[in-house]
């Protein structure tokens, strides 16, 4: 109960608890743009982990909802979920063993990881005014990841 605690907290009460400031600020300015970070278990799941694929589901849920709630505001508000993404806590997590990251590769459609640049660009582009009719989507960044395994509906 405590580890479900923590990682709820972090993940949705702590993304609900910027979202309130940002919302106050950006009402008052007349507009602005949330990008949150969910992840590809926010929209499927993943055994052994129920309380990141919960507060990820609710990252995307609260996300939705609230782009609902504030479009009339000019307040745009998206998230991205990534799949497997090559950073230090990935590769720190394979060890250096090339067998590993080659089986993790391999689970993957396109064959690789995601680069950290790759999901910044994302959020740049939802950010940007070249997105500006979008808002309540969560966009996977995952490499057909979750269109292999059929979720993200």
């Amino acid at each position: 109960m405590d580890t479900f605690r923590q990682v709820l907290s972090v993940n949705l009460i702590g993304t609900f608890t910027c979202m309130k400031y940002e919302l106050a600020q950006m009402v008052a300015q007349g507009g602005g743009v949330i990008v949150n970070t969910a992840s590809t278990w926010g929209l499927g799941g993943t055994p052994l982990m129920p309380g990141y694929v919960a507060s990820k589901h609710g990252v995307v849920g609260l996300t939705k909802g609230a782009a609902v709630d504030y479009a009339k505001q000019n307040i745009r508000i998206n998230c991205v979920c990534p799949g497997s993404v090559k950073t230090p806590m990935i590769m720190d997590w394979i060890g250096g063993d090339a067998d590993i990251l080659a089986m993790h590769n391999a689970a993957q459609p396109i064959g690789r990881m995601a680069l950290p640049e790759e999901v910044a660009e994302a959020v740049v582009w939802l950010a940007s005014d070249q997105a500006s009719f979008v808002t309540g989507v969560a966009l996977p960044i995952d490499g057909a990841m979750m269109a292999a395994a059929g979720g993200g509906k």
